[in-house]
């Protein structure tokens, strides 16, 4: 009988250690995914080349597509958002004008005071344009 009860109180201290049992911080939880390999051809010749191929002379490497900025200073921060976005920019940044690093929560309280680049100039679609806006009345 003593041998079982010391069984069972080294089996429920084993689970308490086990559970975390007086731990102050909990201990997180790591997944890790792993992909299985991809299958090798088995054709005569092929092999797997990890690096791509040199572009052929003569061809050029894709480039972004340029467009010219439209002029939004003046429009309420969102007019000028969806402005940029209706010509083809995507990657658009706000910025409080008057320095003071308030967010523009609601876009229609603000009004651009200026752009950058500026407006008319080409450039490609993937060119960070950043707005700078006031609140309305400031």
């Amino acid at each position: 009988m003593r041998i079982t009860n010391s069984i069972v109180l080294v089996l429920f201290v084993a689970a308490l250690a086990g559970c975390g049992a007086g731990a102050d911080t909990a201990t997180p939880v790591v997944t890790v995914t792993a992909s299985p390999p991809a299958e090798k051809s088995s054709e005569p010749g092929e092999r797997d080349d990890p690096k791509p191929a040199p572009t052929p002379v003569g061809e050029k490497e894709e480039t972004a597509e340029k467009k010219v900025l439209p002029n939004v200073v003046g429009m309420n921060l969102q007019k000028g958002q969806d402005t940029m976005q209706a010509a083809g920019f995507y990657i658009l940044n706000d910025k409080d004008a008057t320095g003071q690093n308030r967010f523009q929560v609601f876009d229609r309280n603000w009004v651009v005071t200026k752009q950058t680049p500026a407006a008319g100039r080409k450039v490609t679609v993937d060119t960070l344009i950043t707005l700078y806006a006031k609140k309305i009345g400031e």
